[in-house]
C-alpha cells in the first residue's frame, strides 16, 4: 500500500524543474533573453539602489496536496527560473567583487528530488541559468546584502499570502521576514521598530510594466504559438460541436487540443457558457449538461512556455444563429472589426474600446433593446482590451499604444433573463475575442485563423470532425 501510494503521489505531484528539462521542448527564452531584461531593469533604477524580487509562494490545494506550481511572471521574464524559494537581487552598479546582481535558490535536497523530481541549486543556476554569482537562500537570510548600504531598496509590496513551511530552513516565508528585519535600521524603546527610509514598494510596478508591455523577438515568438494553438482549440470545437454535448465536454475539448501541442497550462480558468450562463463574465463552472439551441460562449487561452492566449468565440450549439442570436453576434462582429482598426500605434490605448462601444450602442438602439445610441445600458459592462503576455491581464502601460505591444479587442453584448428589453432577447451572450499586434502600420491579428463571421462559423460547423467517431463506453455505474 505505502509503495503504490507514493507511485500515485509522484505521479499527481508537479515537477517543478520540469520546465527548465532541456530533454523536452527546446524553445524557451534565451538566457540571454532573462540576462538582456535584467540589464534593462538595472538601468532603470535610481544611482546606488538595489531591487529585489522574490518567487510566488506554493499554494496549497488540500492537505498534503500543493497546487501545479507556478512561478511569478516577473521573476520568470528576469531569471527564467521556475522553482518556489527563490530571490533576485539586481544592483544599479557593480559592487566590490564585480557583480551587479545575484540569485539565491533552494538548496538541492535529496529527499525533495526522490519525490518531486530534480531542482537546480546553486550550480544549476550557474550552468543552466546563465547566472555568474548564486547562492542559497539561506546565505541571503545571514546578510549576504547589507541592504542598509544602498539609498533606495526596490520591491513588490507583499501580499502575505505564503505559509510557513517548517521543513524547509529557507522557504519563501523565511526569506521574506528575513528580508523584513534586515531592512530594520533601529529597535525603538516604544517596542517599535525603524525602518530604512530608501525603502520603496511602488516604483518597480513602473519599470516592470514598462518593460513587459512592449514585447521583444523572442516573447513574440512564444506568444504567437500559445494563440495559434488556442485558435485551433475553437476551429476543433466548432467542427466537433454536437447538441448533445455538454459545457464540460466542450471545455475538455479544448484544453486536449492544448495539450497536443505541447501547451503546459491554460493561461487562466476556461470559460464556458451556454445561454444565459454567457452572461456571466468570468463564468466557470462549466457544468451545464444540456445547451441544446443556445449560443455557447467560449473564452479560453493556451499558455504556452509561460504566455498566454486569450480567444473568444460564441457559436451556435446547434450549428445554426437563429434570427435573434445572428442580429446581436453580428453587431459584436461590426463592433469588434471597427475596434481591431483602432489598434494602431500612437492611437490611445482606449481608441479600440471607443469605436466597439459606438457600433454596440447604435446597433442596441436599431434593434430597440435600448431607446437611443445614448441611453445608459449595462448590456457591455467591460471594457475592449487588456495587454496579454507572461499573465492574461498582462503588465503595460495604458496611454498611447507602441509597436509590438500584443492586445485583445473583446466587445461583447450580454443580456441575462430579466432584462428590460423583449424576452426574446433573453440569454443571449456574445463575445469575440482576438489578439492583436500592434505595429508600425495596420494591426495584426493573430488569432484571425478561428473564424469570425457568423457565415463562416456555420460553414465550418458543418464540416466533419475528427471526434466524430471517437466513442467512450458506458460507465458501468450510472
Amino acid at each position: 500500500m505505502k509503495i503504490f501510494y507514493a507511485l500515485s503521489l509522484c505521479i499527481l505531484v508537479y515537477t517543478f524543474s520540469f520546465a527548465q528539462n532541456r530533454n523536452f521542448d527546446k524553445d524557451y527564452l534565451s538566457n540571454e533573453f532573462h540576462k538582456e531584461r535584467r540589464e534593462a531593469v538595472r538601468k532603470m533604477l535610481p544611482e546606488n539602489s538595489v531591487a529585489v524580487f522574490f518567487t510566488n509562494p506554493i499554494r496549497n490545494r488540500s492537505n498534503d496536496v500543493d497546487y501545479v506550481y507556478h512561478q511569478n511572471p516577473d521573476f520568470y521574464y528576469l531569471t527564467g527560473h521556475q522553482e518556489p524559494n527563490a530571490v533576485l537581487v539586481i544592483f544599479s552598479e557593480k559592487q566590490a567583487n564585480g557583480e551587479d546582481e545575484i540569485i539565491f535558490v533552494e538548496k538541492r535536497d535529496p529527499r525533495h528530488e526522490q519525490w518531486n523530481g530534480p531542482m537546480l541549486g546553486v550550480e544549476g543556476a550557474k550552468n543552466k541559468l546563465g547566472f555568474n554569482y548564486a547562492t542559497t537562500g539561506a546565505q541571503f537570510m545571514e546578510g549576504a546584502v547589507d541592504f542598509k548600504k544602498y539609498d533606495k531598496v526596490l520591491f513588490f509590496n507583499f501580499e502575505d499570502d505564503y505559509r510557513n513551511h517548517r521543513d524547509k530552513p529557507a522557504d519563501l516565508y523565511k526569506l521574506i521576514e528575513s528580508f523584513k528585519t534586515q531592512l530594520i535600521t533601529e529597535n525603538l524603546p516604544t517596542d517599535g521598530v525603524k525602518f530604512h527610509s530608501g525603502i520603496d514598494a511602488s516604483s518597480l510596478t513602473g519599470i516592470m510594466d514598462k518593460l513587459r508591455g512592449v514585447k521583444q523577438k523572442e516573447e513574440l515568438r512564444l506568444l504567437k504559438k500559445a494563440i495559434e494553438i488556442s485558435a485551433i482549440g475553437q476551429i476543433e470545437v466548432m467542427k466537433a460541436m454536437h447538441p448533445g454535448m455538454t459545457e464540460r465536454e466542450v471545455q475538455g475539448i479544448h484544453e486536449f487540443v492544448y495539450k497536443k501541442y505541447g501547451s503546459e497550462y491554460e493561461g487562466y480558468p476556461s470559460i464556458v457558457g451556454a445561454g444565459n450562463n454567457g452572461c456571466v463574465l468570468h463564468y466557470i463552472e462549466n457544468s451545464k449538461t444540456k445547451i441544446e439551441g443556445e449560443l455557447i460562449l467560449m473564452d479560453l487561452g493556451a499558455e504556452y512556455h509561460g504566455y498566454t492566449a486569450d480567444v473568444t468565440r460564441t457559436i451556435p450549439v446547434n450549428g445554426k444563429f437563429t434570427k435573434e442570436q445572428k442580429a446581436i453576434y453580428d453587431i459584436v462582429y461590426d463592433a469588434q472589426t471597427a475596434g481591431i482598426a483602432e489598434a494602431k500605434a500612437g492611437n490611445s490605448f482606449w481608441a479600440p474600446n471607443m469605436a466597439a462601444r459606438k457600433v454596440i450602442n447604435e446597433g442596441l438602439a436599431k434593434l430597440g433593446i435600448i431607446s437611443s445610441p445614448s441611453a445608459n445600458h449595462n448590456y457591455l459592462p467591460h471594457g475592449t482590451s487588456h495587454h496579454l503576455g507572461l499573465d492574461v491581464h498582462d503588465r503595460g502601460g495604458y496611454g498611447a499604444l507602441e509597436k509590438n505591444m500584443v492586445i485583445t479587442v473583446e466587445p461583447g453584448i450580454y443580456i441575462p433573463e430579466g432584462s428590460p428589453c423583449d424576452e426574446k432577447w433573453w440569454g443571449i451572450a456574445v463575445r469575440i475575442e482576438d489578439d492583436i499586434l500592434i505595429t508600425d502600420g495596420e494591426p495584426i491579428n493573430l488569432s484571425e485563423m478561428a473564424p469570425r463571421k457568423s457565415e463562416d462559423i456555420e460553414k465550418l460547423m458543418s464540416e466533419k470532425s475528427p471526434l466524430d467517431d471517437f466513442k467512450l463506453p458506458e460507465l458501468p455505474t450510472k
